[in-house]
């Protein structure tokens, strides 16, 4: 459970390693950046707090003059996001706000186009190159993906919970991160990246005005890394309680809202707004066990199968390649080697 949460407020070294390539790609010297961020007493390879690597983007996009760090072909000067964010104010609710939002960074981008669609019940953040099959370097694409999110996030003062999260390029080493920052649906090799999410969310009112936006546009960018999450938040609540028993001994819906003293309504519908649907917690739980498991490759597949409380071995091996692209034996395999 302890790395269930820690995640949360940390990052994969993959996004250090890529943000310092932008300093370096440049012509700077990566050392003193490393060293102001507070990354020095970091251990190679560990995960980075959510605050270093939030001071390290803040020091790049200023020793840079480039809020976007290099990643599209023209200059994103310092202040840039700030005009963007007063300029999002200027909408009524979140599907005008981000309309302006992406009006503003298009008038920026010279490479990159970004855009609101609404497409059924779902709306989608939609980030592509402006020149068909031109590549779009994926930390740019994680980057304005999570900025963007952030923004909407702020603007209603609640969390917009992803449903699904594309992609252009294929599925890099750390996909598995994206489960984290975006969502536990994920595609690969799509034709522009999107942040999909319920269309009706984009007529909350803007509960946002200029004096607020003092505050939030000082603590960038670790307010959009720490995604308004609530430390009482009735997902992670859930997932403390079914942590203290093993998975086939889980109670159901109905007896983990009486627990938690609410109503099976009431609490499907915080699942709901804070994007973790009881399944999904589940199957986070399910599969952080399984890993450690056939990392650790002492338990047979087929006792580790009932342990998380499938009824058979099929289900539990459907279940793991969905998590994982893996056939448990062979995450076991990988992992060992």
């Amino acid at each position: 459970m302890d790395k269930f949460l820690q995640d949360k407020n940390s990052v994969a070294p993959y996004f250090v390693a890529a943000a310092l390539a932008c300093a370096t790609a440049r012509g700077l010297d990566a050392t003193p950046l490393r060293r102001k961020a507070g990354l020095d007493g970091v251990p190679a390879g560990a995960r980075v707090p959510v605050t270093t690597y939030g001071t390290l983007l803040r020091l790049l996009a200023q020793v840079m003059d480039d809020e976007f760090f290099g990643l599209d072909t023209r200059r994103m000067k310092i202040g840039t996001f700030s005009v963007i964010c007063l300029l999002a104010l200027g909408g009524r609710d979140l599907g005008r706000a981000l309309d302006l939002a992406c009006r503003g960074y298009n008038s920026v981008f010279d490479g990159i186009r970004v855009g609101l669609r609404r497409q059924g019940r779902l709306a989608c953040l939609e980030i592509r190159p402006t020149v068909p099959d031109a590549p779009l370097a994926l930390f740019a694409q994680e980057t304005l993906m999570t900025y963007l999110h952030g923004l909407a996030c702020w603007l209603v003062r609640r969390r917009i919970p992803i449903d699904a999260a594309d992609f252009i390029p294929p599925a890099p080493p750390h996909a598995e991160e994206y489960r984290v920052v975006y969502s536990s649906t994920l595609r690969f090799g799509q034709e522009a990246a999107r942040l999909w999410f319920d269309a009706a969310l984009l007529a909350l009112p803007v509960a946002q005005d200029a004096r607020t936006a003092v505050t939030f546009l000082n603590r960038a960018p670790e307010n959009f890394l720490v995604r308004y999450r609530n430390p009482d938040s009735y997902a992670r609540r859930v997932a403390q309680l079914l942590d203290r028993r093993p998975p086939a001994a889980w109670p159901d819906f109905d007896s983990v809202a009486r627990t938690l003293r609410c109503s099976p309504a009431t609490l499907r519908r915080g699942l709901r707004q804070e994007g973790r649907p009881f399944q999904a917690i589940k199957d986070e739980l399910r599969r952080r066990a399984a890993e450690a498991a056939l990392a650790a490759g002492t338990e047979a597949i087929p006792d580790l199968a009932a342990r998380l409380g499938f009824a058979e071995t099929s289900a539990f091996h459907r279940a793991f390649r969905k998590w994982t692209g893996l056939a448990p034996g062979a995450f076991r395999a990988q992992r060992q080697a």
